[in-house]
This record gives C-alpha cells, sequence and structure tokens, in this order.
C-alpha cells in the first residue's frame, strides 16, 4: 500500500508537471504570433540565425519551465519586468551613446566625429558648469570652470561649431542638461533649421530633469515651482513639434553617485517621475502621452545581479504606477525606457587600469537588465578627462559585448533565476515602500523641500564609507591589493588661452548681432513668461537672434527668481 501510494503521488505530480508546462507553452506561441513575430515584421533581427560556439541555437526567449515565481510574463508585455520590447537586442542593439564634451566646441565636435568613426551610434553632450548654471563664459562666475567638465555653448555660434557636420536627420543626440534645458534644445533646433532638417525629423533625449538637481547635484538656477513649469513647456513644444525627441529623461544616476542605494535610486527617480507626470497634467497635457514620451537615465554599478534586478524592478514598478495612478490603457504609455552610464563613483584614481574591469562588469549589468543605451566611462576618468585612447577603449567594451560575448542575443537572460528574481521582488517591494512615504509627505517637490531624500541619500552614503574604511566593503587597489603607487598615465591637459577664446567669442556674437531684435526677443520671453503662454518659441525666437544663454537665463531670472539652498 505505502509503495502504490507513492506512486500514485508522483503520477499526480507528473500529471501537474505536464499541465503547466503545456500552459508555459501555450503562453509562450501566442507571444511569438502576438508579439514577437510583428516586432520581427517591423524590425528584422540582426542576424538570420542565433548561435553560440559551439552551434548551439539560441532561441529568442526563454521561459520559466515550471519554475517557481518566474517569468510572469514575456517580453514587450506588461509590466516589462523581461523588457521593453519582444526582440530586445536581438532586433537592434543599444545605442553606444558615449558621454563627451570638454574645452571648446570645436574640440568637442573633433571627438564626437572620432567616436562616430569609431562605431559610435549616438551623440551624448556633456556641458561645462557655467552652461548648466546659465552662465555666459566671460561672466565673473564662470572664471576658472569654462570647459572643464564639459563644453560651453553660449550662443548659436557655439551650437553651430559643435554640430558642424554632423547630420541631425541621421543621429540621435541626447544633451545632459536641466535648468538650462529649453535654451539649448532651442539651440539645437535652431542649427536643424539651418540644416534644413525639419523638427519633426530630430531624434534624441534632453535630460531636463530638475528635481534631482535639489536633491543630488545643485546645478539648480530657478526655485522649484518655475523649474516644473519649464520642464513641462519644453514637453509640450516637443509634443507638437519635435514627437520623436524625448522631452525629459528622469535621472536617479546623479542620486546614485551622491550615495544612495540601488533601492533608493529606483524609488526617488519614480516619485519624481510621478510629479512630473502630474505637473504635465496640470498645465493641460495628456498623462499618459506624457509618460510614454518620458526616458529614464540609471547608474549600472557594481553588484552585477542587484543591477539587473534594479532595471527590471523599475520596469514593473513604473508600469503599474503609469496604469494604476494614471489610467493608462495603452502599453506603450507604460514602458520604461532607460539609459545606463557605468557608475563614475567607482572608479579609483589608485590603479586606474582596473577601472576597466569595473565598468566592463557595469556594462553588462545594464545590458542584462536591458537597457536601451548605455555609457561606458573611461578608465581615466578619477584622473582628468578621459584622453582619446581611453575614451575609444571604452567604447570597445560596449562593441565586445554586442558582437562577442552573445549577451545580447536572447531578451532577459536572467530571467528565472531564482536569485534575480528574488532581488527583482525585493527592490520592487521596497521601491514602493519608499515612495508611499514620499507620497505621505505630499510628493517628491514637498519631500525635497523637506529635505527627505537628501537624509536619506547622506545616511547610505555614510554607511558606505564607514564600511569602506572599517574594510567591510573591498575595494580593489585601495583597501584592498594596493600598491605603492605609480606615476599617473598620460592625461588631457586643458589650454588655459581655450577659456579665453571662448569668452572673446561671446563678446564678438554680442558686437555683431542685430542689437535690436536680439533685446526685442528677450523683453518678449519675459512677458511670456509673466504671462501663461507656453516660453519655448519665445525662447527659440531669442537664441536665433543670438541672444546668449547668460541673457536669456536673466530674462527669466528677472520673473522667475533664483533658488537658495537652504
Amino acid at each position: 500500500m505505502p509503495s502504490r501510494g507513492r506512486g500514485e503521488e508522483r503520477a499526480r505530480g507528473a500529471a501537474c508537471r505536464c499541465a503547466i508546462v503545456a500552459a508555459v507553452d501555450e503562453r509562450l506561441e501566442r507571444w511569438r504570433r502576438e508579439r514577437y513575430e510583428p516586432a520581427v515584421a517591423r524590425q528584422p533581427e540582426r542576424l538570420a540565425r542565433f548561435v553560440t560556439e559551439s552551434g548551439l541555437t539560441v532561441e529568442p526567449v526563454y521561459g520559466p519551465g515550471g519554475a517557481a515565481g518566474a517569468g510572469a510574463e514575456y517580453p514587450g508585455e506588461f509590466p516589462f519586468t523581461r523588457g521593453a520590447h519582444p526582440t530586445m537586442h536581438r532586433g537592434r542593439l543599444w545605442t553606444m551613446r558615449q558621454y563627451a564634451g570638454y574645452s571648446t566646441p570645436e574640440e568637442t565636435n573633433e571627438r564626437f566625429r572620432y567616436l562616430l568613426a569609431q562605431g559610435q551610434t549616438g551623440l551624448s553632450v556633456a556641458f561645462d558648469l557655467p552652461t548648466q548654471t546659465g552662465y555666459d563664459s566671460d561672466h565673473e562666475a564662470a572664471e576658472g570652470e569654462v570647459g572643464k567638465v564639459g563644453t560651453p555653448v553660449c550662443s548659436l555660434a557655439d551650437m553651430e561649431a559643435l554640430l558642424r557636420g554632423i547630420p541631425l536627420d541621421r543621429v540621435s543626440t541626447s544633451m545632459t542638461i536641466n535648468a538650462t534645458a529649453p535654451v539649448l534644445l532651442a539651440l539645437y533646433a535652431a542649427v536643424a533649421h539651418k540644416q534644413g532638417v525639419p523638427l519633426d525629423r530630430l531624434s534624441g533625449t534632453v535630460q531636463n530633469d530638475v528635481l534631482k538637481e535639489y536633491i543630488a547635484r545643485g546645478t539648480y538656477v530657478y526655485p522649484p515651482g518655475p523649474s516644473l513649469r519649464l520642464a513641462t513647456d519644453l514637453a509640450a513644444f516637443c509634443a507638437e513639434r519635435m514627437p520623436r525627441w524625448n522631452p525629459i529623461s528622469i535621472s536617479g544616476y546623479h542620486m546614485r553617485e551622491a550615495g544612495a542605494t540601488a533601492v533608493q535610486e529606483v524609488a526617488f527617480t519614480l516619485a519624481n517621475a510621478v510629479a512630473y507626470v502630474e505637473a504635465a497634467a496640470s498645465a493641460g497635457m495628456d498623462a499618459a502621452r506624457f509618460a510614454e514620451r518620458a526616458s529614464f537615465f540609471f547608474a549600472a554599478h557594481n553588484h552585477l545581479f542587484e543591477e539587473a534586478a534594479k532595471f527590471r524592478a523599475a520596469r514593473r514598478l513604473w508600469a503599474s504606477i503609469v496604469r494604476e495612478r494614471f489610467g493608462a490603457a495603452d502599453d506603450r504609455a507604460c514602458v520604461l525606457r532607460f539609459h545606463a552610464q557605468t557608475a563614475g563613483v567607482t572608479l579609483t584614481a589608485q590603479q586606474p587600469e582596473v577601472n576597466s574591469v569595473r565598468t566592463a562588469v557595469q556594462a553588462l549589468a545594464a545590458v542584462l537588465g536591458g537597457a536601451q543605451s548605455l555609457h561606458v566611462n573611461a578608465r581615466d576618468e578619477a584622473l582628468g578627462l578621459p584622453t582619446q585612447e581611453s575614451a575609444a577603449l571604452a567604447l570597445r567594451a560596449q562593441q565586445v559585448l554586442a558582437h562577442e560575448s552573445g549577451v545580447a542575443d536572447t531578451a532577459d537572460p536572467l530571467g528565472g533565476s531564482y536569485f534575480v528574481e528574488h532581488l527583482t521582488d525585493e527592490i520592487e517591494a521596497r521601491a514602493r515602500a519608499y515612495i508611499e512615504r514620499i507620497d505621505a509627505l505630499g510628493g517628491a517637490v514637498v519631500a525635497i523641500e523637506e529635505g527627505f531624500q537628501q537624509g536619506e541619500i547622506a545616511e547610505a552614503a555614510y554607511q558606505h564609507f564607514q564600511a569602506v574604511e572599517s574594510g567591510e566593503r573591498s575595494i580593489v587597489g585601495v583597501n584592498l591589493y594596493a600598491e605603492d603607487e605609480a606615476p599617473p598615465p598620460p592625461l588631457t591637459r586643458l589650454d588655459p588661452a581655450r577659456a579665453a577664446g571662448q569668452a572673446a567669442r561671446v563678446r564678438q556674437v554680442r558686437r555683431e548681432r542685430d542689437e535690436g531684435q536680439a533685446q526685442a526677443a528677450l523683453s518678449r520671453l519675459v512677458e511670456a513668461a509673466r504671462g501663461g503662454e507656453n516660453t519655448m518659441p519665445s525662447i527659440l525666437e531669442c537664441v536665433e537672434a543670438y541672444a546668449t544663454l547668460g541673457e536669456v537665463s536673466d530674462a527669466l531670472r528677472s520673473v522667475f527668481g533664483a533658488h537658495e539652498a537652504p
């Protein structure tokens, strides 16, 4: 009898497993028919056949196969845990978008053209601090900072030099700019007009995320209220005239660099995103349409599995927020698309060659997590601006991942891992709890004003550095396997004369323009800012009249005031 009982139990178990496999097979076939095949028809896959080194076929995706709790859906299906698109990187590789900008617009243009010739597939512009904070290169506040951490762009003449020889209808451009984002986007649009490229043909992203500046970075100009208005003005302008442009890239990267944990990075980024969607809706925009065009920017940090799980959790949590809070019926409005950058804060001045290993692991995490675009930091960035050689090597890391590793040949290759699925669930739950705390405070803006996010990040950063100091957390070359200090590698050196030349060009632009036309445009901008109309058309008029970034920023300061840190 006991033997027969065990046999019946095994039979029931086998029947249950067969039923599970049949259900999985049915769902997989439906996904192939309804999602995957239409996606391939729109965008053919990169290769006719994907195989391993041994000749084993690599399928587009792998299902749960009965693994407990794994594979709730397939790639391109709500809530998008397993990827934003059905084919993911089989259809199109992520955009390789190396961040660059230094010294002068002309030198940055040379670096862009070099990287494009080396196989980069998109531009990413770094601006210097005066440009980010609304000062021209000849302003006293800009002294010592012109061209240091990015390129200066003060006028249409500068933007023309930056983009010379680059066809804007064939290159996607990302601009990491926030408080002055409306001015830089207007300058980009003005150059496109000069190239004869219609605005609706332009594709790219402007960061335009001022809330994280109050939390973690500090390159704000105006108080939070007017800053949100300018951000939504830009988004409305893009919706009407630049439909292929992403009007905002909501950033967790800078908060992570300031010391946030992976959970905090997801939570605070999505809480800010909720504030932007609500602001857009209050300004009369359709919340779901705004959410559909929003993009995100995350760090790719050291812990391979936590980072991959973080990206999966962020997609799933954002999809549920957009559907539950904003009533988005269309799945496309619920997709979280993101750019990743390897974590600059992990780079060490000691043994800088080891940084290439760190960033390769971090880049792998971003690809495993389904990034739409990626920047890999150069090995020498803890010491200074990257050299041309180190920038090229960082790009090569992406290319090896894309073309040699096989990591791009199937969607969500870590899906179904007990460890990764657990981490995904845990990060989502903890991030959701943080967002509920922020909601209870009155939302992201109120929480920022009360210092909530700043305090949480400061505590996390303190705990991290305590762990490093005690040796509980290891950093190779710093508190583990340290070596005698070696001479630094060759570094990029900036010529101080370049800053003087840049300041002279700003003054030349002011001398040679039609002064009456520039001043009239600036006066109309002040009127638009005081009223309720969208400021973007007036800003575009200003820059086309060769009003400078500093002058446009001052016109807006005269209406909105300047934000002072508490």
